[in-house]
């Protein structure tokens, strides 16, 4: 249950970079990634489903427009738009579906965010992928980003397993499994390689994280 933050973050970058020379490229290259971090929120997990199979940037435009309408992010305000009003925030109906059923758990006081923080991984995953919505991949980035759990790598995120196989130089063919062995070891810190990882896939293509 070990997490990083601002104080060790580059220390722990510096770690696996002296363990794996890819990863060692990427920091030289393209410098430190960002510590991404984000609040312990209802907007948080809103944020995360909007980015679900869909771009970044989609899943900002869709966070910003919502924002436009209803400034604060809460499960009251949120309930209290018509789902056409949600469509026009780009909200898929999915999504909609999705969000609803999210803040009316908040809303019965069925998740605490707070209690999460001194929960093992696997009791938070537990937690969270009961919420209709909220699968495995949701909840590896709430533990990477909110948590910031030390040992995560989301094998559910493309962009992930694509950067893995530009930075390997691996074949655009090869597998989960494959890139599962891979991440192994870099365990206690496969949060930090994702990062890193992630940090390079951006990098690559000129966008911001």
């Amino acid at each position: 249950m070990e997490s990083f933050s601002e104080k060790n973050f580059i220390a722990l970058c510096d770690q696996l970079a002296s363990l794996d020379q890819d990863l060692n490229l990427v920091i030289q290259q393209h410098g430190y990634p960002p510590l991404w971090t984000r609040a312990a929120s209802f907007e948080t997990l809103i944020h995360i489903i909007l980015e679900q199979q869909v771009s970044l940037a989609s899943a900002l435009a869709a966070l910003k427009k919502i924002k436009e309408k209803i400034v604060d992010i809460t499960p009251e305000n949120l309930l209290a738009l018509s789902d056409a009003e949600l469509k026009a925030c780009y909200f898929s109906r999915q999504k909609i579906v999705y969000c609803r059923h999210l803040a009316s758990e908040f809303i019965r006081g069925e998740l605490n965010l707070d209690q999460l923080q001194s929960l093992s991984n696997d009791a938070v995953k537990s937690i969270l992928t009961k919420i209709k919505g909220i699968g495995n991949w949701s909840t590896d980035v709430y533990l990477m980003m909110v948590l910031h759990r030390c040992d995560i790598f989301p094998l559910g995120d493309i962009a992930l397993l694509t950067s893995v196989k530009e930075v390997k130089n691996l074949s655009t063919e090869t597998g989960k499994e494959s890139i599962a062995l891979i991440a192994e070891k870099w365990k206690p810190y496969q949060s930090i390689a994702a990062y890193i990882l992630w940090h390079a896939y951006l990098c690559k293509r000129n966008r911001q994280g």
